[in-house]
């Protein structure tokens, strides 16, 4: 048998359909990652040079965005009152249609100042969250007694949505900004395309159409907190009752002078023996 290190081996080895030892590589089939080294003194031969296998650009898949959510998170509620704001939203997490995580935390306290919340994809929420903390870090390290505004930290908020759409790579979120600043209250809200607005209340999702009619009516900026939570909680209901992607298992957030406050999970009183709901298809025409 010929000793190994006779053997006439190739030192590339091309990319194609057909591979082997025979092929006579064409210039555009060879690249620098296909260009192989022995691996030790002894002369083995295909010991892959780890510098050309691990250096950046060699991989051959495309980069690939976001293009549909998959785990997400539905509306969230945001209105002013006398001393401060309050900002709810339920605890779950579809995965498509299922009601598959039922304990999501989609509020966040950024400084005791102001809170975020988050509707749409569960993972990026969590990617903004880690940036929103690191910003927190570096705002402690100066160390200066100053940390960023409810007001700053929404425009940080836009500036990174907008950013990441026009890259066509968005964070698939809708997000409400909330907070106190020396007795300055602000509410705001950016979508993931980077489109924001400031109001005396927001919502997102299905929130849009089914609560913030409630607010247009009853909400007032010097309504005390009694009046602010009962208001919030019969929004709640609302998307409880009207949305399939909602359970009663919800979590509220008040700011004010005092700092930031999260309640622990609670679940809303429900009515379900209503009258209409005993035979429902009973006017409807075509029914079963």
């Amino acid at each position: 048998m010929m000793p190994l290190s006779n053997c006439m081996l190739p030192s590339q080895i091309a990319r194609g359909p057909h591979v082997g030892p025979l092929r006579v590589p064409e210039e555009e089939d060879l690249r620098q990652e296909d260009v192989h080294a022995p691996a030790n003194a002894a002369g083995v031969p295909f010991a892959v040079a780890p510098a050309a296998e691990l250096s950046e650009g060699n991989y051959a898949a495309p980069r690939k965005h976001t293009t549909s959510p998959f785990v997400t998170g539905n509306s969230v509620l945001a209105l002013k009152y006398k001393d401060g704001v309050l900002m709810a939203c339920d605890m779950l997490g579809s995965y498509g249609s299922t009601k598959r995580f039922k304990s999501v935390n989609r509020i966040i306290k950024v400084n005791d100042s102001t809170i975020v919340g988050a509707s749409g994809e569960i993972s990026d929420f969590q990617h903004i969250t880690a940036m929103l903390e690191d910003m927190t870090t570096r705002d402690f390290c100066y160390d200066d007694g100053c940390s960023m505004t409810p007001k700053e930290v929404y425009s940080y908020l836009c500036r990174v949505l907008y950013n990441r759409r026009s890259k066509m790579d968005p964070l698939w979120n809708s997000l409400v900004v909330a907070g106190v600043n020396k007795g300055e209250k602000f509410v705001g809200s950016v979508g993931m395309l980077g489109t924001s607005y400031e109001d005396s209340h927001v919502a997102t999702s299905f929130g849009n159409h089914l609560s913030r009619p409630l607010f247009r009516e009853f909400q007032r900026d010097d309504m005390s907190l009694e009046e602010a939570m009962s208001l919030m909680q019969e929004a709640l209901r609302v998307l409880f009752y009207r949305d399939k992607n909602s359970i009663n298992k919800f979590i509220l957030s008040k700011v004010d002078s005092d700092g930031v406050a999260v309640s622990q999970p609670f679940a809303l009183d429900t009515k379900w023996d209503l009258k209409a709901f005993i035979n429902p298809n009973k006017h409807a025409v075509g029914s079963w």
